[in-house]
């Protein structure tokens, strides 16, 4: 993500060297398609890290529900947690 961001900026200053020196018009061009690849890259990037930390969270809890699924097998049921209500 440090690489993707490092080459944003890189692009940034380099528009803003050529707004200021005007290099020419294919320049701008290049620039602007770099920048729309850059950025089509790092919204890539977020959404395959979004996946994995949610499949992550998944795979969790598959493992806790697979160890309580085995106490209740073997007839070890956990003691049920105490509630705060008075009358149920």
């Amino acid at each position: 993500m440090m690489a993707w961001c490092s080459i944003l900026f890189i692009l940034g200053v380099l528009a803003f060297l050529d707004s200021i020196f005007t290099f020419g018009e294919i320049f701008r061009r290049v620039n602007s398609v770099l920048f729309m690849l850059v950025s089509l890259g790092v919204l890539i990037r977020i959404r395959f890290k979004m996946k994995v930390n949610e499949t992550g969270k998944l795979m969790s809890k598959v493992s806790q529900l697979e160890a309580e699924n085995r106490l209740y097998s073997e007839g070890k049921r956990p003691a049920p947690e105490p509630t705060t209500k008075l009358y149920e």
